[in-house]
């Protein structure tokens, strides 16, 4: 049998470690606006009030769209969260060479905040299962603080990492990051939806399970991180690779907006 400290301690980690690196990247893009992270408290706070309200109406919603409500609507959570970090890339590099745009903590916030309460409905399921089982809520507990205690960490540690670079570096790694995290919501999404069958399923275009399971820590990591997957799909492939080319593209086109908008004042003002 399962312990229920350890069992939590992965599951807890799991999920928390997929916003916890979203967080650290978009604290790292607020730092180099010279934006105060005002916006994170209010942000999770929402987001554990969603998670809640989400979990306890998962039941429900699954009875949605012909059985299959918690797919869609996971799915669209994901693609909400995608959406929202391309308008933080846009907003962002828009605002690169002026005052931050007042819309970007708000829009920080949302993408923040849909996060946990996406990953937070899965540790509430979880918890749900342990109803009329009293003895096992000190070990559920313990294995919650410690999964969120090092899923914490590690975002942190990845904040302070990519600050610990030449600032044009920072900022390259930090759009890069941002895009890659955005195409893998879109990886799962895509998971999620051929699981509904709103996506035709077929066989994966390579299994690199071998040399670097799903269920490892790296793999978990680089899950959280970039969206990996050991046996992905065609769609799965074809959605990330495109999402990620249309987060650099916004990046490039906000990028030369603003810097474009910036010459123009130099020169009015000259």
């Amino acid at each position: 049998m399962n312990s229920p400290l350890l069992d939590s301690v992965v599951v807890v980690l799991r999920e928390v470690l997929e916003f916890s690196l979203l967080v650290g990247v978009l604290l790292v893009a607020g730092r180099c606006a010279a934006l105060r992270a005002r916006w994170l408290v209010p942000a999770l706070l929402a987001g554990v009030a969603g998670a809640g309200l989400y979990g306890a109406r998962l039941r429900v919603v699954s009875t949605w769209f012909d059985g299959v409500g918690y797919e869609v609507v996971n799915a669209g959570l994901q693609i909400l969260v995608y959406a929202l970090i391309l308008a933080v890339i846009g907003l962002w590099l828009r605002s690169r060479y002026r005052e931050p745009a007042r819309a970007l903590p708000w829009v920080m916030a949302g993408a923040v905040a849909l996060a946990v309460t996406r990953e937070g409905s899965e540790i509430f399921l979880y918890f749900s299962a342990f109803m009329g089982r009293p003895r096992a809520v000190p070990d559920l507990l313990i294995g919650s603080v410690l999964g969120i205690g090092v899923g914490a960490s590690i975002g942190a540690l990845l904040y302070y990492l990519l600050l610990a670079f030449r600032r044009a570096v920072t900022f390259a790694l930090t759009v890069g990051l941002l895009a890659l995290i955005g195409a893998g919501m879109w990886s799962q999404a895509t998971m999620l939806l051929v699981q509904a069958d709103w996506l035709p399923a077929s066989q994966p275009l390579w299994n690199s399970s071998a040399w670097l399971p799903e269920d490892s820590l790296l793999g978990q990591l680089l899950y959280a991180l970039i969206g990996y997957e050991a046996t992905p799909g065609p769609w799965q492939v074809g959605l990330y690779g495109a999402s990620f080319l249309l987060a650099l593209g916004v990046a490039t086109a906000a990028a030369r907006g603003g810097s474009m908008a910036s010459h123009s004042r130099g020169r009015a003002h000259r």
